[in-house]
């Protein structure tokens, strides 16, 4: 079998994997901002990483998987804070957002079968890790302050020689450029390229602490670049996140690290594509967005009918995750007749008892050929989509052996076990695959039906009947009876 190959966005090439330490993979995600609920686009991505994970562990790496929760500090063009944003709409404290929102992507990412990483840290509670980055980056001499806020100083760290926008391929001239004067304290800036790793808050400001410049709450960048760093030192192996987190996001934590440090954070460097609809980019304002939760409940007007998470699952495999994907409604269709077909070939394996060859099959070369295809794939840059086309020529394979098109003796019984072995770990244990009939996945669909009812208790909440009565009706027609009473919203089915 092939060595592991990534590509690193940082030096936009494929580079052997060497771990810092043999045996150890040491991996950080960034996580959500859970001021609403995960988008599906943000579900890709996870996913993908969770491919990553899984196959790290299969090639027997102890892997320390991190990926974080902010809660504090992402804040919009205006400056207000996303989470001050989502607690004034549903009136709620932020604490509260954050606790209803993290819930909901965790119980999403278990429905996307997810394994749950080895830490998740919140980002509110490492504000004492955050100042003390700071001060290391003050010491060096690459940060300011200024009214009580505190700058990372993108100038002086430039002119000491140190690369900023090598992860983005930007330039200073374009920053000038690209930078916005109606962003939040630009008039406070020596350089419109600086960014804030500590901001004073206001009085109104409900989020903030205590710090040797100001009462106020750190930067969205800074946060990641701390917390990486306490649980997976000042190097580490594999940083991910979407494509659209290179800039600003990542390219300023290199500079932080950096700046903190004397050194990059980061051996390896990877980016997701983004999830298309129907060939344009999501957007909930052009009314071209769909949701996860409409995708299993088929409540779009997108899409023909509901899909169900793990044929989700699959069709986010058919696409590599440096890749744009499209969904549309006849890819989940074909994603969905995949899935069963794959299914259905695994279930065959098992019944199939033929008498198989007792030495060589003329077709066990053919059968190997196939199975180390897909690890070579995985290994060429977690390369799913191949692997899936090798799994699939067996999948082929398995189905005229039960059909009788193809003689059992034509394998052998060895080859016919150790393939059954091979697939099975590729599409439960690496893609994270289940099966999903209702007797054997009444978890996913218990944690469906939950996450419907919130939803339709937190629209309840807000008085919108209308979106109320609509998931009522809808799993109505589905043949799923909601019965509201003291102890909360049940369900049966009709």
């Amino acid at each position: 079998m092939k060595n592991l190959w990534i590509y690193n966005s940082l030096t936009r090439q494929k580079e052997e994997f060497v771990p810092l330490q043999q045996g150890y993979a040491g991996m950080y995600v960034c996580g959500p901002t859970v001021y609403n609920d995960v988008h599906l686009g943000n579900c890709r991505t996870y996913v993908s990483f969770d491919i990553i994970h899984r196959y790290f562990r299969y090639l027997g790496y102890k892997v320390r998987y991190v990926r974080n929760i902010t809660d504090v500090g992402h804040l919009l063009d205006d400056g207000e804070d996303r989470m001050l944003k989502g607690a004034r709409l549903e009136k709620l404290e932020p604490m509260e957002v954050a606790h209803k929102y993290s819930l909901g992507f965790n119980e999403m990412m278990r429905i996307f079968n997810t394994l749950p990483p080895t830490i998740e840290p919140l980002a509110s509670g490492h504000i004492i890790e955050q100042i003390e980055m700071i001060n290391a980056i003050l010491d060096r001499g690459y940060a300011y302050v200024k009214n009580g806020s505190v700058y990372f100083d993108t100038i002086q760290f430039i002119q000491d020689k140190n690369p900023y926008g090598q992860l983005s391929g930007r330039v200073v001239e374009e920053l000038m450029a690209e930078s916005r004067s109606d962003l939040k304290n630009q008039d406070e800036k020596n350089h419109p390229s600086d960014f804030a790793i500590w901001m004073k808050a206001s009085e109104e400001h409900i989020m903030k602490w205590p710090s040797p410049w100001s009462v106020g709450f750190p930067g969205w960048h800074l946060e990641c670049s701390a917390m990486s760093r306490k649980y997976l030192g000042e190097i580490f192996d594999i940083h991910g996140g979407g494509n659209d987190l290179k800039f600003p996001h990542h390219e300023n934590e290199i500079a932080q690290s950096v700046g903190a440090c004397g050194h990059a954070p980061v051996r390896y460097w990877m980016h997701t594509n983004m999830l298309l609809l129907n060939g344009r980019k999501m957007s909930k304002s052009e009314g071209n967005s769909i949701t996860p939760t409409e995708l299993f409940t088929g409540q779009s007007p997108l899409i023909s009918k509901a899909f169900s998470p793990m044929s989700i699952r699959f069709f986010m495999l058919q696409a590599h995750y440096r890749s744009t994907l499209d969904i549309t409604d006849e890819a989940l269709i074909a994603g969905e007749k995949g899935y069963k077909r794959l299914m259905e070939a695994i279930l065959a394996m098992d019944q199939i008892t033929d008498a198989f060859a007792e030495e060589e099959g003329e077709l066990d070369e053919k059968v190997n050929q196939s199975l180390n295809q897909c690890f070579d794939d995985l290994n060429d840059d977690f390369n799913v989509p191949k692997a899936l086309a090798s799994v699939f020529e067996l999948v082929s394979l398995i189905h005229s052996v039960k059909d009788r098109h193809i003689s059992s003796s034509k394998i052998s019984k060895s080859c016919w076990i150790d393939m059954k072995s091979r697939i099975k770990s590729l599409v439960f244990d690496i893609f994270g695959l289940q099966a999903e009939s209702q007797e054997e996945n009444g978890g996913t669909t218990d944690g469906l039906m939950k996450l419907i009812i919130s939803l339709r208790t937190d629209a309840r909440n807000r008085k919108d009947w209308a979106s109320s009565d609509l998931i009522r009706d809808s799993l109505k027609e589905l043949g799923i009876q909601l019965k509201d009473g003291k102890e909360g919203t049940g369900w049966t089915r009709d």
